[in-house]
């Protein structure tokens, strides 16, 4: 069956670079096409009718041409600028993490619609959000249930026992949690307190609009930051570039 040389999707724009003199080549996420790699003609041009609507984290319309390398952008609209992410440091550092998770965890043309609902919603309340710590943790716990990397946080992953309310341990290798009895000694486990856990519990169980009114003390929103972006860490066996700069932010407050 001979595929159209036209078709439309809507993208969110991941990342961009520029190519040759005037072009601009996107990675995108899409619905029902995954993530693809796109060349925008013309891109840079200040006479450019494109270039306002291919802006970084922005949901776009978009129509689309086959091409032998990439497919080529022929129009576009703007569908949400999501702005308030371009207007705070802090927002676009965070809008870039998340972006730089999907980059690293999808394959090209690997279609994930629950993805891009959730890397949508996620961008929407970022734009407007006062503090963006639990949306952060709800979005990366939820990134790894859809690709395949959800840690498992309620049984032992020797026994198979139900994790009891006490300091058990957790594997990055083994993707999950041991109880007091196979964790102890396991070389690379680390403790996690019992609070800790249950936020993590939270998160992978519950809604946005639950999860949106929890209360962490500060020890505790660390250990699950730290322990989510360790675990992150270890399955993409590389550091995020985002990540350090991040960090960087937070330093200078």
């Amino acid at each position: 069956m001979k595929r159209e040389r036209l078709y439309r999707t809507d993208a969110i724009i991941l990342r961009r670079t520029d190519h040759k003199e005037a072009d601009r080549l996107l990675t995108v996420l899409t619905p029902k096409l995954g993530k693809l790699k796109l060349l925008a003609k013309g891109a840079r041009k200040i006479t450019s009718r494109k270039a306002g609507h291919i802006e970084l984290f922005m949901l776009t319309d978009m129509q689309i041409a086959r091409s032998r390398t990439w497919d080529i952008i022929t129009q576009t609209q703007a569908l949400q600028t999501y702005r308030g992410l371009r207007e705070d440091l802090d927002k676009t550092s965070q809008a870039y993490y998340m972006a730089e998770l999907i980059d690293r965890f999808v394959e090209e043309a690997d279609a994930n619609p629950s993805l891009f609902e959730l890397f949508a919603f996620t961008l929407a309340r970022l734009a407007h959000a006062h503090n963006s710590f639990l949306l952060l943790r709800h979005f990366e716990i939820h990134l790894l249930r859809l690709t395949g990397f959800q840690p498992q946080l309620h049984f032992c992953l020797a026994c198979n026992q139900p994790l009891q309310p006490v300091d058990n341990f957790f594997h990055f290798g083994d993707g999950g949690t041991f109880c007091p009895v196979h964790g102890q000694g396991k070389a690379k486990a680390q403790p996690i307190p019992v609070s800790t856990l249950k936020v993590l519990r939270y998160l992978q169980t519950q809604p946005w609009e639950k999860v949106a009114g929890l209360q962490l003390t500060p020890q505790t929103r660390y250990q699950t930051e730290n322990l989510l972006l360790g675990y992150i860490t270890h399955t993409l066996e590389r550091r995020l570039k985002s990540v350090a700069f991040i960090h960087k932010l937070r330093k200078t407050k």
